[in-house]
């Protein structure tokens, strides 16, 4: 992709691509650099106490986005939102970092980490990753079940499932198999996938909502380009919830479009609303989906103006009746995940394990 892009701006040098901050893509300049602290490999703390130990200020747990805007220099905040995030300003570079060498830290957006948050299997899960690499998900799948349990994760492109694998490595991920393989030609009858209680489902999209950080100039998707999107979502969704002991599904694109969404969710729980349902998740999150269908308010949107990150779109299903063990919404979700559960050090492990982290000296 970076080789392409120099073709494409018909410059030989990486320097050659940076340009001022109003020549990228609108809203690059407000969004905050996130990074997720990888509990696999380290706690919160110690990398708080890494970044001071380099010059850092810690200004705390941020209490509203203002804040989060008003980040500059040297500066960085715990997220409002998400337990295991520290926020720094736009356009700071971590690529050379000790911590990010060595996969104690994952650069991810913070729209990026919401389908894990949200789907949050329990420890010792079956879970599938259906549309995988390149494996940031993944691996924030793997640090929620603390390594306990297993996750499939499947692609269909070979380079990158390497890519992947080494990303997984270097971030001490072990529970996981992956497979190069479409989704869709996956056999849910399969007893491998037999205990598998949740999938995320992160399904090839416009990328409407991506930030570029570099000039870039991409025309619209045209309305039979997002018709024909549109029908492989909706294809592999309902794929997906075909799995006999699933309970719980996240269904994420980065896409701004209504096509990608809110109607993609709309037409499968026509099909399947007596068996799934849509959960009202994250209730405090500030962006709700498009009311154009009752309920639709109970899905996610983010954007660079209002979350102050890329733009995304999140629903959560979980299978209706009793039968339904996953829990219910973000809030009791957290009460399920010992890495969300109101009393312990945000993304912190449980004291009795902490003694087996890496520390960053």
């Amino acid at each position: 992709e970076l080789a392409r892009l120099k073709v494409q701006q018909k410059v030989s040098r990486n320097e050659d691509l940076l340009a001022p901050a109003e020549a990228a893509s609108p809203g690059a300049s407000q969004v905050p650099r996130y990074i997720r602290v990888n509990t696999l490999k380290t706690c919160v703390d110690d990398v708080i106490d890494f970044f001071k130990r380099q010059g850092y200020s810690y200004l705390g747990k941020a209490a509203s986005m203002e804040e989060l805007r008003a980040l500059s220099g040297k500066k960085f905040l715990s997220d409002l939102h998400l337990p295991e995030l520290l926020v720094f300003p736009p356009q700071t570079d971590f690529h050379d970092n000790l911590l990010y060498t060595s996969g104690h830290i994952i650069l991810q957006d913070k729209a990026s980490c919401l389908p894990a948050f949200l789907l949050s299997p329990a420890a010792g899960s079956h879970v599938i990753d259906a549309c995988a690499a390149p494996g940031n998900k993944t691996s924030h799948l793997a640090a929620i079940l603390q390594n306990k349990g297993q996750i499939f994760a499947f692609d269909v492109d070979t380079k990158r499932l390497a890519t992947m694998n080494t990303m997984l490595m270097r971030a001490g991920v072990t529970s996981f198999q992956l497979a190069q393989q479409d989704f869709l030609t996956v056999d849910p009858g399969d007893p491998k996938y037999s205990k598998v209680t949740y999938i995320l489902l992160d399904p090839s999209c416009s990328g409407s909502g991506m930030v570029s950080r570099v000039p870039r100039q991409e025309a619209a998707p045209s309305a039979e380009r997002l018709q024909a999107l549109a029908g492989f979502q909706r294809k592999v969704l309902s794929h997906a919830l075909s799995f006999p002991a699933l309970q719980r599904l996240v269904y994420s694109t980065c896409s701004l479009h209504q096509e990608e969404n809110e109607d993609v969710v709309r037409t499968v729980l026509q099909e399947r609303g007596s068996v799934f349902r849509l959960v009202n998740a994250f209730p405090s999150w500030p962006c709700r989906g498009l009311a154009v269908f009752p309920g639709a308010e109970s899905c996610l949107r983010a954007s660079p103006a209002d979350t102050l990150t890329h733009g995304f779109f999140v629903a959560v299903l979980e299978r209706c009746g009793e039968g339904a063990a996953a829990p219910s919404s973000q809030s009791e979700a957290a009460e399920d995940n010992p890495q969300h559960r109101e009393g312990t050090e945000p993304g912190a492990a449980p004291k009795k394990r902490k003694r087996k982290k890496q520390r960053v000296k």
